[in-house]
């Protein structure tokens, strides 16, 4: 939820964001007049409460005739009492509807448009250069015996796979490495439930125009969780929070999923768009003046991960309309695919401001002893999806693959990974 203040001092800037983002600015002004109704049903519900009470301390004290109408007049006043605390509490569910339809306001400088509207921060690393055809990551992982798209659509249907011997080794090994770099920066590791309840998932944002890239589960109220971001944000709902010794940070370790329902047709070979994935994801509750420069240290983690993995990759800010509604900004890095001939999103990193501590009530209590919403950020570690990139970057002609020297005290010091025969 956007800041009310802020809505009320500078409705422009809120404006502004939203036709940076391609969005409804109207949406402003209607919030803005639910606002007034909202407050103005509840001071005048306030006012008659008053005089209700001054009039029963009335009632107490007079007798006879005086006392029976009194009594009439108090009765009149508790109906009318009730009902404009009826219309208080209307007023107050449509100005939440309204404010909770307004995505967060984006940070000054966040490219408006697109998809393709993006502004690139930096490219780091030489795209790898081949003297053979280089095969894609399925026909390697085939060869390596590390990918079985085949059994996967057996047993559960299209876009799913197993990972198999090298290959389940590889993304373990992938995920321990993320997991000792966020050790090192002071993340605290979770494993995270991959199930919440519908609040939870609407405090995150999750439950917008993408709701139908969301498995849920109607028997039991609950939905999947496509990053475990969305179980970090819960963990500290409805909690005063004490930041005084700095950010709280988690590393929440999960299997994801996501229905790609509005997919059809892309990336339908390999794993590169896959229903179900394992993710190690960075989150972050900071004090609102520190999201910033927050921000700009998940990015670092991730670029040293990329770094570690040996690849070539670009640092993108992306542009407002295809940020989800929880982000102010969001920085994408995106690695080369060599038989794509192109850079495809690794991990991406959020500053979500006060929106998400805002629907799920996550505070800190200021020197003056008041309470205010904490900021908070995510920002993917590692994914299934990196396999993709490290499989086609680091490929030779015989099939095999060299294992990235970070990643090779997790396989027990293999070098490298060869074709199964």
């Amino acid at each position: 939820m956007i800041d009310p203040q802020l809505l009320r001092d500078n409705p422009d800037v809120i404006r502004a964001s939203q036709l940076a983002r391609g969005e409804s600015a109207e949406l402003v002004d209607v919030a803005l007049a639910a606002d007034v109704s909202r407050r103005s049903a509840i001071t005048e519900s306030e006012n008659l409460r008053a005089t209700q009470k001054s009039l029963g301390k009335q009632v107490a004290q007079a007798s006879g005739d005086e006392k029976t109408a009194l009594l009439g007049e108090a009765q009149q006043l508790a109906a009318r009492v009730k009902e404009l605390s009826q219309v208080a509490t209307d007023a107050e569910a449509e100005f939440s509807r309204t404010v909770g339809s307004i995505a967060n306001p984006i940070i000054a400088g966040v490219p408006s448009g697109g998809e393709d509207d993006f502004v690139t921060l930096r490219e780091v690393g030489e795209r790898p250069a081949f003297d053979f055809e280089p095969r894609d990551h399925l026909e390697l992982g085939e060869l390596l015996r590390a990918i079985d798209m085949t059994r996967g659509a057996k047993v559960s249907g299209s876009r799913f796979y197993f990972l198999r011997g090298i290959g389940a080794r590889l993304e373990l090994a992938l995920m321990n490495l993320a997991l000792d770099k966020a050790l090192s920066g002071g993340f605290e590791p979770l494993i995270t439930p991959t199930l919440v309840k519908p609040e939870i998932m609407a405090g995150t944002g999750y439950l917008g125009a993408h709701s139908d890239e969301i498995y849920y589960l109607p028997a039991d109220d609950l939905y999947l969780t496509g990053t475990s971001e969305v179980a970090l944000a819960g963990f500290h709902s409805d909690e005063i929070l004490d930041l005084s010794e700095g950010p709280l940070r988690y590393a929440g370790w999960s299997t994801c999923y996501r229905r790609e329902a509005g997919s059809g047709g892309k990336d339908t070979r390999g794993i590169l768009r896959v229903h179900q994935f394992n993710k190690l994801e960075m989150f972050s509750y900071v004090l609102p003046e520190n999201a910033e420069a927050e921000h700009e240290r998940l990015v670092g983690f991730q670029e040293s991960m990329l770094q570690a993995c040996e690849l070539s990759y670009r640092v993108i800010d992306t542009a407002a309309g295809d940020l989800g509604s929880s982000a102010a900004r969001k920085y994408d890095i995106e690695a080369w695919v060599p038989t794509q001939g192109t850079y495809r999103e690794l991990t991406s990193t959020s500053n979500c401001t006060t929106y998400q501590a805002r629907r799920l009530d996550i505070r800190y209590r200021t020197e003056s002893g008041r309470t205010t919403p904490v900021a908070t950020l995510n920002g993917t570690l590692a994914t299934t999806r990196w396999l993709v990139a490290i499989l086609e970057t680091h490929q030779q002609a015989d099939g095999s693959v060299v294992v990235p020297v970070a990643l090779r005290p997790y396989l027990g010091g293999l070098e490298v990974m060869e074709p199964v025969t």
